[in-house]
């Protein structure tokens, strides 16, 4: 790309809080220009903080459009913005289904799209979606988060035969249980959705598929993603990245 600098520059959504937060941490540390989207960004950084509703045709083309203004070139994008909903499925709301599709899966197909041409120009490219165990195996009551986590997997597959000859590498990132504000969030909805006291829910429900007991830690994930994306990760596209603790081993 004409006037490109010599840093490589990502986008990384959900980069406020949780995994999106230490995955801009470390990217920027390992010398990334960073574009840090949240709805919500956080004021103490990491990266360059941009605004965006990722529901939208409108704010996903604006996070491609801003990072390659401020950076004039676009290398990684790594589509991490989640939000979980827990319920029945004969008591799901419609407006959750559509909503949590929309962020999940619509958003990384919008930035690939937006912003195929420039991952190609960089003659390096990588597309990461962070999927999840979910991506490979499914849960009760959480049918809106599964099926989106099982598309954003075959839309991997898909962009990584498609960016093939044009050295764009495309890879799913799907940890198990990891520490983040989602999963807390998550406890008193499991409580209520299997009648138990949600003191027992952590380990009962939420490490019970892990066969190692204990959550993830953001950074670990981070430095996945940082691995991919670096010299190290040029044998890995059209597949899941599994880092689960042993769950899918079952």
């Amino acid at each position: 790309m004409e006037g490109a600098g010599h840093r490589r520059a990502a986008v990384v959504t959900g980069a406020a809080s949780g995994i999106g937060r230490a995955i801009a941490e470390r990217l920027e540390d390992d010398g990334l220009d960073v574009l840090a989207v949240d709805l919500d960004p956080a004021p103490d950084g990491p990266g360059v903080g941009y605004a965006a509703d990722l529901t939208t045709r409108e704010g996903n083309r604006g996070a491609i459009d801003e990072a390659l203004e401020r950076f004039a070139r676009l290398d990684v994008i790594v589509a991490n913005a989640g939000v979980q909903h827990v319920a029945p499925i004969s008591e799901f709301p419609e407006d959750h289904w559509e909503a949590m599709i929309a962020l999940l899966l619509t958003s990384p197909f919008l930035l690939a799209r937006y912003g195929w041409e420039a991952l190609g120009a960089a003659g390096d490219g990588r597309f990461v979606a962070i999927a999840s165990a979910h991506a490979l195996a499914a849960s009760p009551f959480k049918s809106a988060y599964v099926a989106a986590k099982h598309g954003v997997l075959g839309l991997v597959k898909t962009l990584a035969l498609e960016g093939a000859e044009r050295g764009i590498l495309a890879t799913a990132v799907c940890p198990g249980f990891v520490r983040t504000p989602l999963v807390e969030a998550q406890l008193a909805d499991q409580a209520k959705a299997r009648g138990i006291p949600e003191e027992r829910v952590l380990e009962d429900v939420i490490l019970e598929p892990h066969a190692v007991k204990r959550l993830l830690e953001p950074e670990e994930v981070a430095g996945t993603v940082s691995f991919l994306v670096g010299p190290g990760g040029r044998g890995f596209t059209g597949v899941p990245v599994t880092m689960d603790l042993g769950w899918t081993a079952h």
